[in-house]
């Protein structure tokens, strides 16, 4: 079954809590990435915090600031599911505790 992102919380530290619709939380790290190809863009923390969010159903960030889905940074979701820590606890809800 397709994997699908509906939400996303970008951390300081280039780590990313991802959440599916089948209410998996996972937690992705970046930092392996952001020396490389197109993820360079994403590299400094202001672009990596502000602009990333959920595009084409996965964890994406959008360079343009237009959510235009054909000029974005994005990640299969089979991916980041696949590869991302899974995670007891959400994030959002420790927050606001």
């Amino acid at each position: 079954m397709l994997k699908k992102v509906i939400q996303v919380k970008p951390n300081s530290d280039f780590t990313v809590h991802i959440y599916f619709t089948d209410g998996k939380i996972k937690l992705y790290d970046m930092k392996p990435f952001l020396n490389k190809g197109v993820f360079v863009q994403i590299s400094d923390a202001d672009n990596f915090l502000n602009k990333c969010t959920v595009m084409n159903g996965t964890l994406a960030w959008d360079l343009s600031g237009k959510f235009d889905p054909t000029n974005c940074i994005d990640i299969d979701p089979e991916t980041v599911y696949l590869n991302g820590l899974d995670v007891a606890l959400d994030p959002l809800e420790q927050e606001s505790a």
